[in-house]
């Protein structure tokens, strides 16, 4: 028996239908792996002993989704700053016993921080962005400000009782991520691997771009292990952010 298309349907309808359906993803800006996530990723997450993920920059929740629709099934610490957002991952998580949620910007250092919040959300960050971005992405555009509670990694160690020699730290905060990380100063390099987005050009004024982001991880004791493509410029096809995923060296 065929799986995954009727048995009256052409082959050549169903590739046909999934070129299109690529070209479209790609024409919005961004890369699709098949399969990239669910059997590369997950089964790394497994053979380093990571049972426990800290989701930093949740938005609604699509990665911790993506995390449960790809076989994961430990536990997940999710921190999302803004209001709506938050909501919707408040909601996304009601249902499992081991996703928690916790509202709250990431930074270097505990107090309040004020966020740009963007037109498509997924895009908001606490720097400012540049018209690289802008025009590659208009939905990106800041259209609102929003007051949130700040923390720091380290914080969130201790108060929701995480052990980062069994945790992945996934890190999706548009630009900020070295103030993420700047905020992990007695905790990051225990943790088991990180997993960040990276920026190959200046997408937020003042981030600090992939090669920085990969020096100061390895001189905390990470290997890069693989790199996933992410946002890419729509027309030229210029790559612009992509995923790195980093383990400790033992």
């Amino acid at each position: 028996m065929t799986y995954g298309r009727p048995a009256s349907t052409p082959r050549s309808l169903v590739q046909r239908g999934a070129h299109a359906a690529k070209l479209f993803v790609h024409r919005v800006g961004f890369d699709v792996t098949r399969d990239t996530f669910k059997h590369g990723f997950i089964p790394q997450l497994q053979a380093q002993g990571i049972d426990t993920v800290l989701d930093i920059g949740a938005n609604t929740g699509q990665f911790a989704e993506l995390l449960r629709r790809s076989g994961y099934a430990g536990r997940v610490h999710s921190v999302e700053p803004l209001s709506s957002a938050f909501e919707q991952l408040s909601a996304a998580a009601s249902g499992d016993a081991l996703w928690t949620v916790e509202r709250a910007a990431v930074s270097d250092r505990a107090g309040t921080i004020t966020m740009n919040v963007s037109g498509n959300s997924v895009s908001s960050s606490v720097l400012p962005m540049l018209d690289t971005h802008a025009v590659a992405a208009p939905s990106a555009r800041y259209v609102a400000q929003e007051e949130a509670v700040a923390t720091t990694v380290d914080d969130i160690v201790a108060s929701a009782g995480l052990v980062p020699e069994r945790t992945l730290l996934k890190i999706d905060v548009q630009g900020y991520e070295k103030a993420v990380l700047d905020g992990a100063v007695t905790t990051l390099p225990r943790f088991a691997g990180v997993r960040t987005e990276m920026s190959l050009v200046a997408l937020y004024d003042g981030q600090c771009l992939m090669p920085e982001l990969i020096d100061h991880l390895g001189r905390n004791g990470f290997d890069l292990w693989f790199i996933e493509p992410g946002f890419a410029q729509p027309g030229t096809r210029r790559l612009l952010q992509v995923d790195g995923v980093f383990f400790g060296r033992g």
